[in-house]
């Protein structure tokens, strides 16, 4: 039988509920444990796939092609294992699926109701990786959202009718809520946690564990006090303080013996994990010898969670590089205008060590991403293109080097003479957006010699994909004749995956998503590589002028 852990939320979101669950993850894999982690989402929303970047952050996508919460990023990369739909559950999916019952009649007449109808759907959902993997130890389930919010009631229910229909030793609540720290009053207030845990307890769960995030260190007082409170033992109560790298909070609980004493309740005997990789390379994080500077050209840099995977992935690039990678956020549409001109371009990147134009949708934006790009080409800074990046590539490569003065894409320019990326024919027709793009992994064949054949070192990889445009096959010999190489293709040769520019220091740009499967002791090959160019460039060109963050 696999033992289960409940992660919920108090006092307020965005406490840091999906890293803690993937670092226990981490932890008890380091155990020797079978660890699989879920996110529950009450949002009504079916997936996250037409939510806006500003709203939710970035969709994380599966391998199966499931657009799911990011959190799902941090549960892949500190377990080093890849999930798939089963893993990520909204209230819009759970009402879709009852909804789609009732309708055929498979609930001969009754009254659909949250309880047992709704409850009983989660809780299916909650057994769902155990039936797939018999042989899982511990399922991690979080959910989203905070104790107290309507849209969470029916998860919470699901999760007591669940500990009640299992032994006391199968299943534990971990709680997080936050301990704010008072300057005016020089103390920290232990109050919204008693609360927190009030409200969690209103509703029949008494929470086994907590974790109590705070920005100062939480002292043994207050440690005793939450205890007492909360009805737990001093030693249940752990010490969540902010840390310089999500990287260092397996090895922070794993001090306070969080994992242990999960393992001792949940009576699963494990040996002691050895943690000294992780711990080489956290310091490898914190301190590294250099650092560089690299630019993200972007149209979302408000939330950097729309970002995410790509920031992880530049942590990831710079473990093996051993740099620390400085990244310099510039809004595309600030690159706009007649008034931005070479000058302007070289007092914002004149420091600069490499340029990422990553991923995105619609218009907004696309003009200064193209500048940034022909910035990068003409003045032998490496440049690396994801998704919309690449579109935006060939556009500007188009215009200056193929000769199509109004190249552009059928997306943001219905109009144009010259669509050099438009709708995939498999796109054509399609009326619902929601999970209907090109999503999930697809194979790619690599040109031999190629920058992305050396970068890979395989012939044929695996990429996650997440999009609708693709590059129009009519133009490609027009491209190839300016010197444009596609070094990527589908094994049919009908999609373009990757383009490069040889002569150039490092120009490459991919239609796929590679930060989705870049893991700390995997960092991707892409990214090392573009680290790695970044590092020439720094040390070609010598030490770099101020850098202007434009926008």
């Amino acid at each position: 039988m696999a033992k289960f852990v409940f992660v919920t939320g108090g006092v307020v979101s965005a406490l840091g509920k999906g890293i803690a669950s993937a670092s226990l993850g981490n932890l008890l894999k380091a155990r020797g444990l079978k660890v699989i982690l879920q996110k529950f989402d009450p949002y009504l929303n079916v997936d996250p796939g037409t939510m806006s970047p500003f709203q939710h952050g970035e969709v994380f996508v599966l391998e199966d092609g499931a657009e799911c919460d990011l959190d799902l990023g941090h549960y892949e990369r500190f377990t080093d294992t890849n999930l798939a739909q089963i893993n990520n559950l909204t209230s819009g999916r759970v009402y879709e699926t009852i909804l789609a019952k009732e309708r055929k009649g498979e609930y001969l007449g009754r009254t659909v109701q949250v309880i047992p109808h709704v409850t009983d759907e989660i809780k299916r959902r909650i057994m769902l990786p155990v039936k797939d993997n018999p042989d899982v130890d511990v399922v991690i389930t979080e959910i989203g959202g905070t104790v107290g919010d309507i849209e969470s009631l029916p998860f919470l229910e699901a999760i007591r009718q669940f500990r009640l229909e299992h032994p006391l030793e199968d299943t534990v609540s971990v709680h997080l809520t936050l301990v704010p720290y008072i300057a005016a009053a020089g103390e920290m207030k232990t109050k919204p946690t008693q609360h927190s845990v009030r409200e969690l307890r209103s509703i029949g769960i008494q929470p086994d564990f907590l974790f109590c995030r705070t920005d100062h260190h939480l002292g043994e007082d207050a440690r005793r006090k939450i205890g007492l409170f909360c009805n737990l033992p001093v030693e249940h109560v752990f010490d969540g303080k902010d840390v310089t790298s999500i990287y260092e909070v397996p090895l922070n609980l794993h001090e306070q013996n969080f994992d242990r004493l999960i393992c001792e309740r949940l009576r699963l005997e494990t040996p002691e994990p050895d943690l000294g990789p992780w711990r080489k390379m956290v310091g490898m994080i914190l301190h590294p010898p250099e650092t560089v500077k690299v630019a993200i050209v972007g149209k979302y840099i408000e939330l950097r969670d729309a970002y995410k995977s790509i920031i992880e992935a530049f942590i990831h690039a710079g473990i093996p590089n051993r740099v620390g990678v400085e990244k310099v956020w510039i809004d595309s549409e600030s690159l706009e205008g007649e008034d931005v001109g070479d000058r302007r371009l070289e007092e914002i990147f004149g420091g600069i060590h490499g340029i990422l134009v990553p991923g995105g949708f619609g218009d907004r934006g696309i003009p200064g991403k193209v500048k940034a790009i022909r910035y990068a080409r003409e003045n032998g800074v490496p440049f690396f293109g994801i998704c919309l990046g690449l579109q935006c590539a060939m556009i500007e490569i188009g215009r200056d080097l193929a000769g199509l003065e109004k190249a552009g894409s059928s997306e943001f320019e219905p109009a144009t003479p010259h669509p050099v990326i438009h709708l995939m024919e498999m796109q054509k027709g399609i009326a619902n957006l929601g999970g209907t793009m090109r999503l999930g992994a697809y194979p790619c064949s690599l040109r031999e010699g190629s920058l992305a054949h050396q970068c890979y070192g395989l012939a044929e990889i695996s990429e996650r994909h997440r999009h609708r445009y693709e590059v129009n096959n009519e133009y490609r010999e027009r491209f190839e004749a300016a010197g444009l190489v596609f070094s990527g293709t589908s094994p049919d040769d009908r999609l373009v995956e990757i383009i490069e520019l040889p002569g150039h220091p490092f120009f490459l740009a991919v239609q796929f998503h590679p930060e989705l499967k870049s893991r700390p002791g995997a960092p991707h090959p892409l990214f090392r590589a573009f680290v790695a160019a970044a590092i020439q460039h720094q040390e070609k060109s010598g030490p770099g002028g101020e850098v202007s963050a434009a926008g």
